[in-house]
């Protein structure tokens, strides 16, 4: 099983120490002296540890070994249209778990949540959901959820990518399926909202080098499309290979 604790505490000392929110956890799992566990940063420094006292409060534990996991490569980043009440988390949730490293709250045009004033709050649900799944998962990268981006800055991000697709439900579009990732470099997967992606929005991701594509004969809900989509796009790369 896998815990987080700061880089600091992982790489400065022999023992480390979960209190708090992380030590409530893993007291939960009733971990005993003498157990194994791995404690991560969220950035790929992970640390196997033996457990050397346990408690209501929390674990010690002393680190037997450290090693370094790289980004993941190629990179998946989703571009996630901000869905209405806890939607949003569980999209989070099953897109960490397929492996998306970067999840973009998006405010379309089209979104029926408005974040507003209320971003902080959202921003804050999000990131401990990829967090808690990250953990979950076993990963040792904590997936990033950066502030809101307006559909500009969306362009932004998918035309820096290597390849890049947004999904949309048109007899036109290409099937996912015959989207060649690369493999190595990064990818972007644009996610609209319930209400679809505006005519101006898929115009302006189009030609930032977004290619239109669908993902099958039905539609998915908008908090279920991003993993779907990574996990097609995915299981073509050495990641899953």
């Amino acid at each position: 099983m896998l815990f987080y604790s700061s880089s600091a505490a992982l790489r400065d000392g022999d023992v480390v120490v979960l209190d708090g929110a992380e030590g409530r956890h893993a007291a939960v799992r009733r971990l005993r002296v003498g157990e194994a566990a791995s404690v991560g940063d969220g950035r790929g420094l992970v640390a196997s540890c033996v457990v050397t006292g346990s408690g209501a409060g929390g674990l010690s534990l002393a680190v037997t070994s450290r090693h370094e996991v790289a980004p993941a490569d190629p990179s998946v980043t989703v571009i996630q249209a901000i869905p209405k009440g806890d939607r949003g988390e569980l999209a989070v949730e099953e897109m960490t778990e397929v492996g998306v490293d970067t999840i973009v709250p998006w405010s379309a045009a089209r979104c029926v949540a408005v974040w507003g004033s209320r971003a902080d709050r959202g921003l804050e649900r999000w990131r401990a959901k990829a967090r808690e799944s990250a953990k979950q998962s076993l990963r040792p990268w904590i997936p990033e959820v950066p502030d809101p981006v307006s559909t500009a800055s969306a362009a932004a991000l998918i035309a820096g990518s290597s390849v890049a697709v947004v999904l949309a439900p048109l007899a036109s579009a290409a099937p996912l399926a015959s989207v060649v990732p690369p493999s190595s470099g990064s990818i972007a997967v644009v996610i609209g909202p319930e209400g679809g992606i505006t005519d101006d929005e898929l115009a302006a991701f189009e030609a930032a080098g977004a290619v239109a594509c669908r993902l099958g004969p039905s539609v998915l809900r908008t908090s279920t499309a991003g993993a779907v989509a990574a996990a097609v796009l995915l299981s073509r790369t050495p990641r899953w290979h």
